[in-house]
């Protein structure tokens, strides 16, 4: 396999707004706390041209930062004794990498479709271990220009300080100051005092395995997916003829979670102690509206709904009452949230690190919206330094590529070793 060099095209700077701001601290909601320290990184490819886009980012990125103040920051522990962090408005920047992939163009890394022939870690700033420190900055953008024209923008973050919908309309933000807009056409909101508290299912960085260990790091399997949409349409169609009833939806995140939880649990059936034992899917929930976000509001308001059920009855069950499982979770959110922090392993079932999958949808968040003057992104992709549970991100957006035959739902997931990693793709080949 063929493996292109990306080199930095000058040393690592720290932009901060291009213009003062206020010098304040702001004390993280108890949703932006269970995720202080989490990294995580969007890999936004661009096909079209654009003068000059490491400058051009650059300098809207310092403009944007003007209303994004926060972003510009650290963490701090607060001066009352309490221990408490929050984010301390210090204007001292964002990190900024210029680099370039100059001896390949986009189609020759394939898009950055699997097999990766650049590795997401050169295209994106990293905090270089298992959690951000108190210093580090809160979030780093990359610029990599391929000999093509077409670059890629590689942002990681503090999870803390913004969830993913944040951080795409951040970027459409710089994508609006770049293109030559005056201003944004959002007005950006990261403190919201009216806001209720959002029930919590604890984070992954912080779920414990039988005995009490903190999960670490664990090289699960690079996977990236297409479901196609003849099988997504078919299980749509059974699920309305079957549970319908002239009001009942099932989504596409519904069909292709279901799916990869399927495939998944016939991987690793060996590994669940018998066809009885539990398996558990948490996947995540943007409650903006359910909780009376105010527009603009990008800081984390998502929770994360559990769904438990034995490892046959997903492993075994019909595709269709697997998707039920997830449509009767995501029916519980409204209800849910006016209850008190739910119980991490769903309702008192132990369920082992290696029996739980997290799912977070990336589509409908903005993302595919984020255009710095050439357009929006051929591709968008998730990456994450450091992984300690299994996950996937389904309904990634702009991803339909020539090649596909009829196309269908792109996911990225770490949710197999290499060990179970044959079996999980051949139980997703059999998709129809």
């Amino acid at each position: 396999m063929t493996k292109f060099v990306v080199t930095k095209s000058s040393p690592p700077v720290l932009v901060s707004p291009s213009e003062p701001t206020p010098a304040v601290t702001i004390r993280p909601t108890s949703t932006d706390k269970s995720r202080l320290g989490l990294s995580f990184t969007a890999l936004l490819v661009f096909e079209r041209h654009v003068h000059e886009p490491a400058d051009t980012i650059r300098r809207a990125l310092s403009r944007a930062l003007v209303l994004y103040y926060p972003l510009a920051g650290r963490l701090a522990v607060a001066g009352d004794g309490s221990g408490d962090v929050l984010f301390s408005c210090t204007a001292e920047g964002v990190l900024f990498v210029a680099a370039a992939a100059a001896s390949c163009t986009l189609e020759d890394v394939g898009f950055l479709r699997a097999p990766l022939v650049i590795p997401p870690a050169d295209l994106a700033g990293r905090y270089g271990g298992e959690q951000c420190g108190m210093s580090d900055p809160l979030a780093m953008v990359q610029v990599t220009e391929f000999a093509c024209g077409g670059f890629v923008v590689g942002v990681t973050w503090n999870h803390g300080v913004a969830d993913t919908c944040g951080v795409a309309q951040f970027l459409r933000a710089v994508g609006e100051l770049a293109s030559g807009a005056p201003s944004p056409s959002v007005v950006p909101v990261r403190y919201d005092p009216s806001m209720p508290d959002i029930p919590l299912q604890l984070d992954a960085g912080v779920l414990r395995a039988g005995g009490g260990a903190v999960l670490k790091h664990v090289d699960f399997a690079y996977c990236d997916i297409t479901i196609p949409w003849s099988f997504v349409n078919r299980v749509k169609a059974e699920f309305v003829s079957q549970h319908g009833g002239g009001r009942r939806r099932c989504s596409v995140f519904d069909v292709v979670t279901a799916a990869i939880w399927q495939c998944r649990t016939r991987a690793i059936r060996g590994r669940c102690s018998g066809g009885d034992a539990p398996v558990a899917l948490f996947f995540a929930v943007n409650v903006r509206k359910l909780v009376g976000a105010r527009d603009g509001y990008y800081g984390n308001c998502i929770t994360r709904q559990v769904v438990v059920a034995t490892a046959d009855a997903v492993a075994s069950g019909g595709i269709v009452d697997v998707v039920k499982l997830i449509n009767d979770a995501k029916e519980r959110v409204p209800e849910e949230l006016l209850r008190s922090n739910q119980d991490a392993d769903g309702g008192g079932h132990l369920v082992g690190a290696h029996r739980r999958l997290y799912v977070a949808s990336w589509g409908g968040l903005g993302l595919d919206m984020v255009d710095f003057g050439g357009g929006g992104p051929a591709r968008v992709i998730p990456n994450m330094e450091v992984t300690v549970m299994p996950s996937c991100f389904p309904c990634l957006p702009c991803s339909r590529m020539d090649g596909d035959g009829d196309g269908g739902v792109n996911v990225v997931a770490w949710c197999v070793t290499d060990e179970h990693v044959d079996v999980f793709r051949a139980e997703l080949a059999r998709l129809r």
